[in-house]
C-alpha cells in the first residue's frame, strides 16, 4: 500500500492527445448536421450544428487574421455564456491567437488592468448586463468587435465583418502553442494570467472525458462563467471532446425553464448554487415536512422524483461541485434526496485537473483521487502538491512568481492544507495562506469552522476571523431563506449550531461569537470574487473596527448595525 503522504496515480503520461482543434474538425466532418450550440434568446431556442458553428468560427478566424496582427496576439473577450463565446474561442484558435477571456462582471478598473497587462489589441464584446459601467475600462486602441443578439452599436459587428469573409482552411496548432491566457479571480491584488498551452488543455480533458465516461450523448449546461477553468474544461473543452451538446440559460429569471427544458446529463455546480437550489426546495417544503415525507416508502420515491424533475436533473448523470468547497452536510442533504453529487478538486494553474471523487466509489468530505495520470504527495505543513501535464507554462509576465509555484522536481505548490487517507482519498483541511493567529499566540485555520457554519440553509457565506482576539468569531450573512425568519428564530438557530460547531473544535479553535452582518457581499462591493470566494482582507478591512466590540457583547449571536 502506498504511503497516505504520497500518491501516484499511474505514470505522468506521455502519449501524445489529439488538440482541441482536432477534435472539432471531427465532429464538423462526421457529424456536420448534428445540433452542438443551444442557446434561449428571448424565449426562443436557437441553434448551431457542428457544421454551421465552424462555418462563423472559420469565417471570424479569416477576420482577425486580415487585421495583420503579430503571430499569436492575445485576443481578449468579455460575454456572459453564450453560443458566440464558444464560436469566438475557436475563431481565436484558428487564427493562430491566444484567447484571453474576461468574467463578465469585472469592474471597469479591473478590465483595464488585465487589458492592459496582455496588451490585447482587439476584444469581443457579448452577453452582458452593465457594459455601460464596465466600458471605461478598456484602454482606446483597443479594437473592440461586438457579438451578435446582444449588440453593441459603436463596434463593429459580428455578422458584418464575417459577411464577405472567406473562411479559413484547417488551422494547425502545436501542443506547446499557448492556447489561452486565463486570469484569476484574485483573492488579492492584481490578477494572475495564467499561460496554458494546447497539450495542457488536450491532457486534462482528454484524461477527465475517460474518468467520467462522458459520450456524444452528454447533454451540458453552461451558466458558471467560462472564463473560470471549471467551466471551461468541463462546458467547452467537455462538449468538444466527448462530442455533446450545449444548452444555456438565457436569465437568472428563466434560469429554471432553461434547465428544465435542457435537462442536462453533465452539470457543474459551485457551493452556492447548490445553497440557492437547496433554499427553492425548502421554500416549497420546509425542512421538517420533507424529513417526514422522505421517510415513508412509496411517498419519498415521488418526492425525489419530483424535485429532479423540478431541478433539471432528471436524466443527470454526472453531477460535479467543485472552484470552492462544498460542505459535506450539504452534500449528504443532497443524497437523501436522492442527487449524487461527486466533489472534486484543482487549480487554474493546472487547467482544472486534479482529483475527483470516482463515479462508483464517492467519500463525501473529500475532494476524491488523483486523477490517472497525475501525481499528488504533502510537503511542508501538509501542503498540497500536484505534478501532472495540464501544469501551466507560467504565470504572463511574471518569471519570479512562476519559479515560486513549483518545487525543484516539477510539483506545484497549491497553498492548501490537506490529509491523505490509506486509500489515497484527498480531503482538504485549510488554506494555508488563510491561517491567522489568535492573540493567545494559537494559529486557527479557518476554512474548515466556515464550512461546518455553512451548513446552515439560513446562512450563505462566513468568514471567520481572529488576529489579536482572543478567541475567533464568525461572521455570517443571511441567505434569501434566512432573511425570511425573524431575529429570534436566527438566534435561536444560530445559538443550537454554535454549541455543535465548538464541541468540535479544539479549545483555541472555539468561537466566541457569530456576528450577522446585516450587508450583503457581492463581487460589486468588493466582497467577493468573480466566482464568489471570500476576499478575506477586504472583508476583515471592513469590519475590523467593531471586532472588540463585538467579542465585548454578552450574547453569543450578534446583530450587526451595518
Amino acid at each position: 500500500m502506498l504511503q497516505p503522504e504520497y500518491i501516484s496515480h499511474a505514470s505522468i503520461s506521455s502519449m501524445e492527445y489529439k488538440l482541441p482543434l482536432d477534435i472539432f474538425y471531427h465532429w464538423e466532418k462526421t457529424k456536420p448536421d448534428t445540433i452542438y450550440l443551444s442557446q434561449p434568446i428571448k424565449g426562443k431556442a436557437h441553434t448551431w450544428t457542428w457544421k454551421q458553428t465552424g462555418e462563423e468560427a472559420r469565417k471570424m478566424a479569416g477576420y482577425l487574421k486580415s487585421l495583420d496582427l503579430p503571430p499569436q496576439s492575445n485576443i481578449a473577450l468579455i460575454s456572459k455564456n453564450c453560443a458566440h463565446w464558444i464560436i469566438c474561442d475557436l475563431a481565436i484558435m484558428m487564427a493562430g491567437h491566444i484567447s484571453v477571456p474576461l468574467y463578465p462582471n469585472l469592474t471597469a478598473a479591473s478590465i483595464q488592468k488585465v487589458l492592459e497587462h496582455s496588451e490585447a489589441p482587439v476584444l469581443f464584446v457579448g452577453k452582458l448586463d452593465n457594459w455601460s459601467t464596465m466600458e471605461p475600462g478598456v484602454p482606446s486602441k483597443v479594437r473592440c468587435i461586438s457579438f451578435p443578439f446582444y449588440p453593441h452599436q459603436k463596434y463593429d459587428q459580428w455578422y458584418d465583418v464575417i459577411q464577405d469573409q472567406q473562411p479559413v482552411a484547417n488551422t494547425q496548432r502545436k501542443g506547446d502553442e499557448l492556447m489561452t491566457i486565463i486570469y484569476t479571480s484574485g483573492t488579492t491584488g492584481m490578477p494572475k494570467g495564467v499561460m496554458q498551452t494546447f497539450d495542457s488543455a488536450a491532457f486534462a480533458i482528454t484524461e477527465g472525458v475517460a474518468f467520467f465516461n462522458l459520450t456524444d450523448r452528454e447533454r451540458f449546461f453552461s451558466y458558471l462563467p467560462l472564463a473560470h477553468v471549471g467551466e471551461r474544461l468541463v462546458v467547452e473543452l467537455g462538449s468538444l471532446y466527448s462530442g455533446g451538446t450545449v444548452y444555456y440559460a438565457e436569465s437568472i429569471d428563466s434560469f429554471s425553464k432553461n434547465i428544465q427544458e435542457a435537462q442536462p446529463t453533465a452539470f457543474l455546480g459551485v457551493h452556492r448554487i447548490w445553497k440557492k437550489f437547496q433554499e427553492g426546495i425548502l421554500a416549497k417544503v420546509p425542512q421538517k415536512k420533507l424529513d417526514m415525507l422522505l421517510m415513508i416508502p412509496v411517498i419519498s420515491g415521488l418526492v425525489r422524483k419530483k424535485i429532479k424533475k423540478g431541478l433539471g436533473f432528471t436524466h443527470a448523470r454526472i453531477v460535479i461541485t467543485a472552484a470552492t468547497p462544498t460542505p459535506a452536510e450539504l452534500i449528504h442533504w443532497y443524497k437523501k434526496i436522492g442527487i449524487t453529487i461527486i466533489e472534486g478538486y484543482s487549480m487554474t494553474e493546472n487547467f482544472g485537473y486534479s482529483h475527483a471523487n470516482p463515479v462508483d466509489g464517492i467519500r463525501i468530505g473529500t475532494v476524491g483521487i488523483t486523477l490517472p495520470n497525475s501525481e499528488t504527495k504533502l510537503g511542508e505543513h501538509n501542503e498540497v502538491l500536484v505534478r501532472n501535464r495540464a501544469a501551466m507554462a507560467g504565470y504572463y509576465k511574471e518569471p519570479a512568481m512562476t519559479q515560486e509555484m513549483f518545487t525543484s522536481d516539477g510539483f506545484m505548490h497549491t497553498g492548501d492544507e490537506g490529509h491523505i487517507d490509506a486509500d489515497g482519498y484527498l480531503t482538504i483541511t485549510g488554506r494555508t495562506k488563510d491561517i491567522f493567529k489568535t492573540s493567545k499566540g494559537k494559529y486557527v485555520v479557518p476554512s474548515p469552522i466556515e464550512m461546518k457554519i455553512c451548513s446552515n440553509a439560513a446562512l450563505e457565506f462566513c468568514c471567520v476571523v481572529g488576529t489579536g482576539l482572543a478567541q475567533p468569531i464568525a461572521l455570517v450573512t443571511l441567505s434569501e431563506n434566512g432573511k425570511q425568519l425573524s431575529p429570534d428564530s436566527i438566534k435561536s438557530n444560530l445559538e443550537k449550531d454554535l454549541s455543535v460547531i465548538n464541541v468540535s473544535l479544539d479549545a483555541h479553535e472555539q468561537l466566541e461569537k457569530i456576528v450577522v452582518i446585516g450587508d450583503t457581499w457581492t463581487v460589486e462591493n468588493g466582497m467577493l470574487t468573480p466566482t464568489f470566494k471570500l476576499i478575506r482582507n477586504k472583508i476583515e478591512k471592513n469590519y475590523q473596527d467593531q471586532f472588540e466590540a463585538w467579542y465585548a457583547e454578552v450574547h453569543p449571536i450578534v446583530f450587526s448595525k451595518t
